[in-house]
């Protein structure tokens, strides 16, 4: 139990020799310490589950998931213990609260950070159906576009092709009924188109020459229609309309599995929204209120010990930090008086020494120095 004790105090980043001479500040820095540990354990959850769809589909994924985890759950939990530490309990209520707006705003930054992969992993059921529902229409679309292309580009043969069906059509008709009048001509059928006599005469055979012309422009019609449609079946190659195709169910179910953190993001966002582009409220309330959650989990070390009366430790620290403050003080005159007095000390003597010098040069010279 001591053991966990100290570690939370550790992490609400409390001087400990100092905190254990006042027994009843120690409950409070072990639920300060405790707030900032799991601030940065669901920080650290929350990043590598990010981190894990960043790598999806890698064999290392798990093992780079974990590894950044870690990373940003410490680089979290360093920053709020260093915010809450840092927070002087020395000055008024307004003083506070200014010195520590800046540490709540970039607290909301942080929580809004920690909390989207996990409202990613809250709603993946959500999430999976939209992205779904996105790339069949983004596939919709994609098949429109290149359709209407492909019936822009090639207008005039498209045109040509449906005039050669609509003829073989005509064509088929005429020779179904020139076929059927050849036949009351043979056999004495007596109508306002045949003769009525029985056998192959000479209107049986201008009927016949008629037939034979009609079925080789029907063939003509039809080899000129089959290049056509080979040549368009080409082309839709080409541009792409015969291999793309709607995706299949299992198809949208891979997609959605190998969607990366972006895609799954807009998801989240497009949640909120209904088919006719209105506000969903309900789902649009829950993601906001697991985010507002995560963000007043993250605000709240600095908010408890905005809160949190003073105490005697924060008296013994600031006690602490003015003792240290006034040695420093006493430490920097110490430091300037030594320093003056060697640099005066080496003065002197540097000054002693060059007369010296200079008084035994002036006698040298003098010794040396004829008057004759």
């Amino acid at each position: 139990m001591k053991k966990v004790t100290r570690f939370f105090w550790f992490c609400s980043g409390a001087h400990i020799d100092t905190l254990k001479k006042y027994p009843i500040e120690h409950n409070k820095y072990v639920g300060i310490g405790a707030t900032i540990f799991f601030t940065a354990l669901f920080a650290s959850l929350s990043g590598g589950y990010a981190m894990y769809f960043v790598f999806n589909g890698d064999a290392f994924a798990v093992g780079f998931a974990i590894l950044f985890g870690l990373l940003w759950g410490t680089a979290i939990f360093n920053m709020d213990r260093y915010i809450v530490s840092s927070i002087n309990k020395e000055g008024s209520t307004g003083q506070q609260i200014l010195q520590a707006s800046p540490r709540v705003l970039l607290a909301i930054m942080i929580g809004i950070v920690i909390s989207r992969p996990l409202e990613l992993k809250i709603f993946d059921k959500e999430i999976r159906q939209k992205l779904k529902t996105a790339y069949l229409k983004g596939q919709h679309s994609k098949i429109d576009t290149l359709e209407k292309t492909y019936m822009q580009k090639y207008a005039m043969e498209l045109g040509k092709n449906n005039d050669l069906k609509k003829e073989k059509d005509s064509l088929e008709r005429d020779i179904n009924r020139s076929r059927y009048q050849l036949n009351q001509e043979v056999f004495g059928d007596k109508t306002n188109q045949t003769s009525g006599i029985t056998g192959y005469g000479t209107y049986a055979k201008q009927k016949q020459a008629v037939l034979a012309e009609k079925e080789a422009r029907l063939k003509t019609v039809t080899d000129n229609l089959g290049q056509m449609d080979r040549y368009l079946s080409a082309r839709k190659d080409y541009e792409g309309l015969n291999s793309t195709r709607l995706f299949t169910e299992h198809q949208l179910d891979s997609l959605a599995n190998i969607a990366g953190f972006s895609d799954r993001n807009w998801a989240l966002g497009q949640l909120t929204y209904n088919e006719n582009g209105t506000r969903d409220l309900d789902t649009y309330l829950a993601i906001s209120f697991i985010g507002y959650l995560f963000i007043l989990f993250e605000c709240l070390p600095v908010f408890v010990k905005l809160m949190s009366p003073k105490g005697p430790y924060d008296t013994a620290v600031a006690k602490i930090a003015e003792a240290n403050i006034h040695l420093a003080e006493r430490d920097k005159e110490r430091d300037i008086a030594v320093t003056d007095n060697i640099y005066d000390h080496n003065l002197e003597t540097d000054i002693q020494r060059r007369k010296k010098i200079i008084t035994s040069q002036s006698d040298y010279d003098f010794e040396r120095h004829s008057y004759e």
